[in-house]
């Protein structure tokens, strides 16, 4: 299968938010995509840049996307880079996509100077669980917690 993994476009924004809901969606979360394209517009392309978006696009058509950001580790007194979404369509799932986004993400973080790479993902996702396991990572078993401002 040919794909391309590139930088998201503003074209791309539409796409995106479905690819959200997609995502969303596998991971039993809710989502409404009500203000995200111009949320997602601010964060990827606004004057404070604070998300980096890749597209995987397959012949002409967004079929998955990764999300990461720079952050900074108190204990490690180090900058890392944390990875927010990593998905495909199930369409393009196995195919090495995901194995060729992570190797993308590790040069990242080493152009970048980063101790380490984090990410999260549900415990029932057994799937990407065996993925990332298979890729060399160890789990961390944290809860993480969400509160309202």
């Amino acid at each position: 299968m040919n794909y391309i993994i590139r930088p998201c476009e503003e074209k791309d924004l539409p796409e995106l938010v479905e690819l959200c809901a997609a995502h969303a969606a596998y991971e039993k979360s809710e989502y409404d995509s009500e203000g995200k394209l111009e949320g997602l517009r601010e964060g990827i392309f606004g004057k404070d840049k604070r998300l980096n978006c890749w597209i995987v696009e397959i012949d002409g058509k967004a079929e998955g996307f990764t999300t990461f950001t720079f952050d900074f580790s108190t204990w490690d007194a180090a900058p890392f880079l944390y990875m927010d979404c990593l998905y495909l369509n199930d369409n393009c799932r196995g195919m090495g996509i995901g194995a060729d986004i992570m190797e993308r993400i590790r040069k990242e973080a080493r152009d970048n100077n980063c101790k380490n790479i984090q990410w999260q993902t549900p415990e029932f996702n057994a799937r990407a669980i065996k993925f990332y396991v298979g890729l060399g990572s160890t789990g961390k078993q944290k809860m993480r917690f969400f509160l309202q401002p």
